[in-house]
């Protein structure tokens, strides 16, 4: 049973008759007047039983955008149902206006439409539909909540996107598909072109020049077809918050730009998630959109409040690939965690690969070396001076084991570690 408003505005004009009219009778037949409007009211009204929900499928969206949901409500009953319908969505899908006047005729539908502003990422869940029933009067009514789950997967936004064009640019120069061309180790004969001032001698092809009475030198560009494999942490260090984005997010962006750019330069790309097993894998193949794939991949990963299980990546890389490739893990150079879990592993991934490990480095930590104004200060610019020590001694450490070190705050993690990937490869070391 619903009361509304207009019953208790009934009430109210009633209790005026019983200060006028102070009687115990006057009492006992007002508050009969009340229950029976209320009853017939409530007797009166469409049962929303009646009603069969439908809900009707969305597309995954980013986060940036918004969407609508629709849900259609078909009304079976012989009695016309007016009222209003409630969406159940949870707070963070960012619904608006999740209340919505309903009028079936009997045999009639009507869709509601639930705008989402999402505010996080993942699968955001509506589990009922309420459906309210009133009388004709508007004082009482009926209502029923129908389970009928629905579901809106919001994707990773890639905010690292307005970096695409850049990066892509720099590796159509070292592709040779502009003016600039270079030569270097492990990379691929392009084709024969006349020595202009400036070009290194060691290009120069002595056969070619004897063929043409004129100096003549080699242009290479980078191997295709490299592999390289995204390793994303998910554990527990992944849920901390820097500047205001969860690890995890950052790592999002970061192998998003990362991996869209190497599929578009002719290398094979693998995305694995990992904690303590193996929660998303995606893979660059052609035909395919890996960003979609990617991201469809990516959006369900949510932070797990347990220790990453290092010494199980090797095994994931290899049922991967068997050939040497670039391993990039997106991870935190957290001492403790760090020292115990991936540090132990690391050498049985360099004899085969190349590794590179992208982290995220708390701005946070530099200001407060900055602040020294009170002994509250002194003490967190201690903290802070010991932590950036402890980070810089982790990554001479990562170095002198071969392992490649990307450390930036979180916006320009994405686009540091694409230049880590150029800079590898117009090196020749993919």
């Amino acid at each position: 049973m619903v009361l509304t408003r207009r019953l208790l505005i009934v009430a109210l004009g009633l209790s005026i008759v019983v200060v006028a009219l102070p009687a115990q009778a006057t009492v006992w037949l007002c508050l009969a007047a009340v229950v029976l409007l209320a009853a017939a009211d409530m007797l009166l009204a469409g049962s929303p039983r009646t009603v069969r929900v439908e809900r009707v499928p969305t597309d995954a969206v980013r986060l940036d955008q918004r969407t609508t949901a629709e849900t259609v409500l078909h009304h079976t009953g012989r009695r016309r149902l007016t009222g209003s319908a409630k969406d159940g969505w949870q707070p963070s899908a960012g619904a608006v206006r999740q209340i919505a006047e309903v009028r079936l005729a009997p045999g009639g539908s009507h869709t509601l439409r639930t705008v989402l502003v999402p505010r996080r990422r993942g699968d955001l869940r509506s589990e009922t539909v309420a459906v309210r029933s009133l009388g004709p009067l508007g004082m009482a009514g009926r209502q029923v909540t129908h389970r009928v789950p629905h579901l809106q997967r919001v994707l990773p936004p890639f905010r690292a996107r307005r970096h695409l064009p850049s990066k892509r640019h720099r590796l159509r120069e070292l592709d040779g598909q502009t003016a600039v061309q270079i030569r270097g180790a492990g990379t691929e004969f392009d084709s024969l072109r006349d020595y202009v001032r400036g070009d290194d001698v060691r290009s120069i092809d002595w056969r070619a020049t004897a063929r043409r009475q004129h100096l003549v030198v080699r242009t290479w560009r980078p191997e295709r077809d490299r592999r390289v494999v995204l390793c994303l942490d998910s554990s527990r260090t992944s849920a901390a918050r820097i500047e205001d984005e969860p690890r995890l997010d950052t790592g999002m962006e970061a192998a998003l730009l990362l991996g869209v750019l190497a599929a578009g330069a002719g290398d094979r790309v693998d995305l694995l998630g990992f904690d303590r097993r193996l929660v998303a894998r995606a893979r660059s193949t052609t035909g395919t959109d890996f960003l979609h794939s990617m991201v469809t991949a990516m959006a369900p990963i949510t932070p797990e409040l347990v220790e990453a299980d290092f010494s199980r990546l090797p095994g994931y890389v290899e049922s991967v690939t068997s050939q040497r490739s670039l391993v990039v893990i997106l991870t935190s150079l957290d001492s403790a965690s760090f020292e115990e879990g991936l540090l132990p592993t690391l050498p049985t991934l360099t004899r085969r690969h190349l590794v590179l490990i992208a982290s995220v480095r708390d701005p946070e930590l530099d200001r407060r070396t900055l602040a020294r104004e009170t002994v509250g200060e002194v003490y967190r610019a201690a903290a802070a001076e010991r932590s950036l020590i402890e980070r810089r001694a982790l990554r001479a450490q990562l170095t002198s084991l071969g392992v490649e070190v990307v450390e930036a705050p979180p916006h320009e993690l994405p686009p540091e570690l694409a230049d880590a990937y150029i800079r590898l490869k117009a090196a020749g070391r993919l």
